[in-house]
């Protein structure tokens, strides 16, 4: 392809340092919309350069950047060329669900035999199709090949000096957080942080512990598996309502206060002052922070972790689950220091750490840079994902109030206060659309709404999905007072992978 007219870019405005993030989405944009169809070859990098203005080097960077992602591919003899297509978009062809059995969003494409895979909005993940790979596996070349004798034995239970090392660097400079290598225990994820964390909580004479209400179902199910009670803590607009927890009898609580899971919603300094001065008061209360979806922010600066402020009664957890796959089931745990050693006792006794290939991988990401240059990209990659998304819904569900969306993965859609959105996203299902009811993450009865996650679906097929979506929500907007009032899931369900656990 030519570079003359190419997309019809104009990058004439573009401050110089914005340069390589610019053209990167503009690329993204017209592979996801279809613009640049599959097997389409790039302009060579030296013509494109000369003809937007930009350096050659600028060009080389987009195109590594996005080969990393698996959007593009050099060949041989061929240039650079768009790589395999992304999931085909659904089309609301049928405004009614059948009478039985689940049916599927036909595809746009031209097919003998329709698709059986529902669209997922409900699994929260990031966009798994611009995983790293080209950087993961240049770092694992790098590992194996300087791997010593050492690195290849057993780890420490506490996890790889090298990747404690370099956590305890990244974290100091992205999120303020206060830590020693020697006090980073590496984890199978977030899940697994709590589950070590819980019982070492209940030995200590913990019989109850405090949550969201709402708040993630995964990590409410996780805490009531250990803990003989979990109470449920007020989430308002300014985040985890300190007064309601005071009223609680815990010493202990579960708090999202970078990016509130799942509203959105970020901790008030006020608040952030109330909760530290709590934890403050006791001996053994303890706030374990999880910083969900920290690293996507859009329409506003960096929230500071709160491990800082009282790192004697803040655990701070953490995963990769969002910042790069979770089937890496990499995550951290930051505990207090008189909790430290009894976390890596019974670490030991449960299964003696965390495999070390995959973290000695994660320490060469951060020492390299290539994880922060991956999040800068996923970062505007997200941001125009998002951008989509609040657009299709404000377009086929006009109306209705979307919240939680400067920054994360998912945007939570209130329903009217007569709609049972269990009642809607099984409908939902029906027609092929998968989504998160509100209510499943909620303790207490509240508002209706749906969780909608947005960022593993090009914009196209996110806004055929909520197009079938508003052909369920739209007859039943119309009708009142038939339906019962959102009710926690009971007991023994199962929970869903969509759950935010992590």
């Amino acid at each position: 392809m030519s570079g003359h007219g190419f997309l019809l870019l104009d990058a004439s405005g573009v401050p110089r340092g914005r340069r390589t993030d610019w053209l990167a989405d503009r690329l993204r944009d017209a592979i996801d919309r279809g613009a640049l169809p599959p097997g389409t070859p790039l302009p060579a990098t030296r013509t494109l350069a000369a003809e937007l203005g930009l350096a050659r080097n600028t060009v080389t960077e987009v195109y590594r950047r996005l080969a990393e992602e698996a959007l593009v591919t050099a060949r041989v003899g061929a240039g650079t060329v768009v790589a395999a297509a992304p999931p085909r978009p659904p089309t609301p062809a049928r405004t009614t669900a059948p009478a039985r059995g689940p049916s599927t969003v036909p595809s746009t494409e031209p097919s003998t035999e329709p698709s059986t895979e529902p669209v997922d909005l409900a699994t929260g993940v990031p966009d798994l199709g611009a995983f790293p790979r080209a950087a993961w596996l240049r770092a694992e070349r790098a590992v194996l090949d300087g791997a010593s004798r050492a690195d290849l034995g057993y780890p420490p239970v506490t996890g790889a000096p090298a990747l404690r090392t370099a956590l305890s660097a990244w974290l100091a400079r992205s999120r303020g957080v206060h830590a020693a290598p020697d006090d980073v225990i590496v984890t199978a994820g977030v899940t697994g942080a709590l589950s070590l964390l819980a019982p070492v909580l209940l030995d200590e004479g913990h019989t109850t512990i405090g949550v969201e209400d709402p708040g993630a179902q995964g990590n409410r199910r996780i805490l009531d598996y250990w803990l003989p009670a979990v109470t449920h803590v007020a989430v308002d607009d300014d985040g985890l309502d300190v007064a309601d927890l005071r009223r609680q009898a815990t010493d202990a609580v579960v708090v999202t206060p970078a990016h509130h899971y799942p509203t959105g919603v970020v901790l008030s300094p006020e608040r952030r002052r109330a909760l530290v001065a709590w934890a403050q008061e006791g001996e053994r209360r303890l706030v374990v922070e999880d910083d969900y979806d920290a690293e996507y922010r859009y329409d506003r600066r960096p929230v500071r972790a709160l491990q800082p402020l009282a790192p004697d009664h803040v655990a701070y957890v953490a995963s990769l689950s969002k910042t790069l796959a979770p089937a890496l089931r990499l995550g951290w745990l930051i505990p207090p220091r008189r909790l430290h050693d009894r976390l890596v006792e019974r670490r030991w006794a449960t299964d003696l750490g965390s495999p070390a290939v995959p973290q000695l991988v994660l320490a060469e990401l951060l020492r390299s840079g290539a994880l922060e240059r991956h999040l800068r990209t996923m970062r505007g990659r997200h941001r125009t994902r998002r951008d989509a998304a609040v657009s299709a819904i404000h377009e086929h569900l006009p109306g209705l109030r979307v919240t939680g969306i400067a920054a994360g993965l998912h945007v939570v859609v209130l329903l009217p206060e007569h709609l049972d959105d269990e009642q809607v996203a099984a409908r939902a299902r029906d027609a092929g659309v998968l989504v998160q009811p509100l209510s499943v993450h909620r303790g207490r009865p509240g508002p209706p709404g749906l969780v909608l996650s947005y960022a593993a679906h090009p914009p196209a097929r996110f806004a055929a999905a909520v197009a079938v979506l508003a052909t369920v929500v739209g007859p039943a907007r119309g009708r009142s007072g038939t339906a019962p009032a959102p009710r926690r899931p009971a007991p023994g369900r199962a929970p869903r992978a969509g759950s935010a656990a992590r």
